[in-house]
């Protein structure tokens, strides 16, 4: 965990699924910067895969690195780049779904608050949210031949 003036900072890093649903969880100190954590947590994407992120994943390395793989990052530049990738806004607009897990995130209260102190003891309190997240998909309150599913 990160120290500010604040107090203890931390930055949680997710990358989901075209379903909103976490496929890799990261925690970073709050004063890192996004851009260069992200680079252990891409290893999962592949050829053919679109990666979205916001402003602060802009860089050159990460593209190369993407396009290395296969894959391609719809990333929205920085307004200040000189020489500006190419960029979907149509497709940009589906990152909404990390915005919305982080969304179902804040509902557990000790994550919102961030009540735990200890970065590995907080990290396994957002897998487990993250798991319970996992799981209401699943769910079904429908009947099937008079069972409850």
């Amino acid at each position: 965990m990160g120290r500010s003036r604040g107090g203890l900072t931390t930055k949680i890093h997710a990358l989901v699924d075209a379903n909103g649903l976490p496929v890799v969880l990261k925690l970073t100190e709050g004063q890192a910067h996004d851009g260069k954590s992200a680079a252990d947590m891409l290893s999962s994407i592949g050829r053919g895969q679109i990666l979205m992120a916001d402003r602060a994943y802009d860089s050159d390395a990460l593209r190369k690195s993407m396009e290395a793989r296969g894959a391609w990052a719809n990333v929205r530049p920085m307004p200040t780049r000189v020489n500006v990738p190419a960029f979907s806004p149509f497709l940009y607009r589906y990152r909404n779904h990390v915005e919305r897990f982080f969304n179902k995130l804040k509902h557990f209260r000790a994550i919102a608050t961030r009540y735990e102190k200890h970065a590995a003891n907080f990290l396994a309190l957002v897998k487990l949210a993250a798991t319970r997240i996992w799981l209401r998909t699943y769910e079904s309150v429908t009947y099937t031949n008079g069972v409850r599913g």
